[in-house]
């Protein structure tokens, strides 16, 4: 069932556990997304992008996460998230259609520029009934070459800047850069760093009403992942691991039978991998079994 996603984050700041905000790009990922929740009992969050709504277009996507989300077999709680506007345009495109929350990041600006475009978008959600998710700290890594925890030390969020930001903003959940990294390139080339976890501490009991966001989550191993909940991160953001899966399983289907031309059999096991990775990342997260 499509819900509003407050109603899956009060929830998880209640009780104390973190909920998958997936990323999806057609049928066949949100497919496997909600096979995934409604099989362990967990909530969820479907998020697409501007690059995916680029892609597949705003009305259709959205569709398509309505009719999944709304099969009478489904009886978990799934919310519609904007993933990294970048526009306020993008924001009140998203909010016309039906999603429950948006992201605006803003965060690559000047603090104050960050505030300003974040505060009209937070203004603008609210007005419609709408969550709005704001980001403080630079997902630095694969885009500007900080590979090590040391250059990436000077895009993290900082514990004071972060109190300033939530009241000026009102954001009802605030994105964090604590070691997180976006891409491919943290499996392929320099590692998955661990998470500064005294940082996440210090934001923590300077914001202890807020629901921390984790950006950049995929790869990110349990022993990090458990005290981050610990310390107040609520959503979990996952998508290259998705991704990695998706196509991974489209290439060894196609490898193993070149004579394959029905794409139903091209995508069926796409999936199935897209459902074993959320599954793993549900039980990861302590959201396994909560409806």
């Amino acid at each position: 069932m499509l819900v509003h996603i407050k109603d899956l984050i009060k929830k998880a700041q209640k009780d104390g556990y973190a909920v998958g905000a997936f990323n999806i790009f057609n049928l066949e990922t949100a497919l496997g997304v909600v096979r995934a929740a409604s099989k362990l009992g967990a909530p969820a969050i479907i998020q697409v992008s501007e690059t995916t709504i680029e892609y597949a277009g705003l009305k259709a996507i959205t569709q398509i996460v309505e009719a999944v989300a709304k099969d009478e077999k489904v009886k978990v709680p799934i919310a519609l998230h904007l993933d990294h506007g970048k526009s306020f345009r993008s924001v009140a495109e998203c909010i016309s259609v039906g999603f429950s929350s948006i992201h605006i990041d803003a965060s690559e600006l000047p603090f104050s520029e960050n505030v300003l475009l974040t505060k009209q978008a937070v203004d603008y959600a609210h007005k419609h009934g709408v969550w709005a998710q704001g980001e403080l700290g630079i997902l630095r890594g694969v885009e500007d070459k900080a590979q090590t925890p040391e250059d990436m030390a000077p895009f993290f969020t900082d514990p004071e800047e972060a109190v300033d930001f939530v009241a000026q903003t009102s954001v009802d959940t605030l994105a964090v850069s604590i070691g997180n990294m976006h891409g491919i390139k943290k499996f392929r080339d320099v590692g998955v760093p661990d998470l500064d976890l005294l940082r996440l501490k210090k934001i923590h009991n300077n914001l202890p009403a807020t629901p921390i966001v984790l950006h950049g989550a995929s790869g990110i191993k349990k022993n990090q992942i458990e005290p981050a909940i610990e310390l107040g991160v609520r959503i979990i953001n996952i998508d290259t691991e998705l991704r990695l899966a998706f196509t991974n399983a489209v290439r060894e289907i196609l490898n193993e039978n070149s004579l394959i031309y029905d794409p139903r059999q091209v995508l069926t096991p796409a999936i199935a991998a897209i459902e074993k990775i959320v599954e793993e990342k549900i039980k990861m997260f302590g959201s396994a079994g909560r409806y």
